[in-house]
Order: C-alpha cells, then sequence, then structure tokens
C-alpha cells in the first residue's frame, strides 16, 4: 500500500514540478447520483488555474469524467505497473472561484484486488492533502506566469 501511495504522489509532484468506487461512495453523500450530477441550466464559475492545473496534475491518470458546468473532474481507476493489485480513483469537485485550498475538494477512492473482486480499503489521510497541495503549487504557478 505505501509504495503505491508514494508512487502516486511521486508521479503527482513530479508532474507538477516538471512544468491521487462511485462517484457517490467517494464524496460520502446521501443523495442519489441522478440528482447530483443532474444537468444545470447555468454554469457554475470555477477558477480556471485550478481547473487547468487539476487537469494538468491528474494527467497520468485516465480521466472519466470532466463537467465544467458541474464543477467536477473524475479520473477512471488507475493501477501502476508495480502495483497492478491495487487501484485508485480521484475525484475533484469545485466548490468556489477562488483560487483558495478551500475552493475545492479532493476524494480519492483506493481498493484492493482480492480473491478476483475489487474490495474498497481505506486511503492515508494525507494523499488527498497531497493531491490538493499539488494542485495549489500548479495553479499558484501558472497564475504568476500568465502574470509575467
Amino acid at each position: 500500500m505505501q509504495k503505491f501511495t508514494r508512487s502516486l504522489i511521486v508521479l503527482s509532484v513530479t508532474l507538477t514540478l516538471g512544468a491521487c468506487s462511485t462517484i457517490s461512495g467517494i464524496f460520502g453523500s446521501s443523495e442519489s447520483e441522478t440528482s447530483r450530477f443532474a444537468p444545470r441550466t447555468t454554469a457554475m464559475s470555477i477558477n480556471g488555474f485550478l481547473w487547468e492545473a487539476t487537469l494538468e496534475t491528474l494527467s497520468f491518470m485516465p480521466i472519466d469524467q470532466v463537467e465544467a458546468s458541474g464543477g467536477i473532474i473524475v479520473t477512471d481507476w488507475y493501477s501502476t505497473p508495480d502495483a497492478p493489485n491495487e487501484r485508485v480513483k480521484v475525484a475533484v469537485r469545485f466548490l468556489t472561484q477562488a483560487l483558495r485550498s478551500d475552493g475545492f475538494k479532493v476524494s480519492v477512492a483506493r481498493q484492493e484486488l482480492r480473491t478476483g473482486n475489487w474490495i474498497s480499503v481505506p486511503v492515508e489521510a494525507s494523499t488527498e492533502l497531497q493531491i490538493e497541495e499539488a494542485i495549489l503549487t500548479a495553479a499558484r504557478r501558472m497564475r504568476l506566469d500568465e502574470n509575467l
């Protein structure tokens, strides 16, 4: 588990410095998937730097869902070659237009393959925070680069 988590974090940080279940299970909400992600008539204002930084930071993972109007990016399940019996899925929900740590939320789901079935297992508490920090660092860099 530590090797896999470390690989995910290293990849995220490396990507950032060079330029981490179901959706309802990821966010832990009791509302139905249909009502939460129903089409909206108005687009949500999303911080463009956070949006681009998230796509850049998670670019090593296959992207499953990108919904700017709903403010969400969800990756598909991802396994590293050195840990094929473990996989992770990352969801990022944008909450405000502000370029702040509370302007978005990262949720990570992790599963292990046991006797032919994928079983949900806990994620290290620091994993989500490290991905959030990698996204924030990339977004701040993008903002600084644009202002030069």
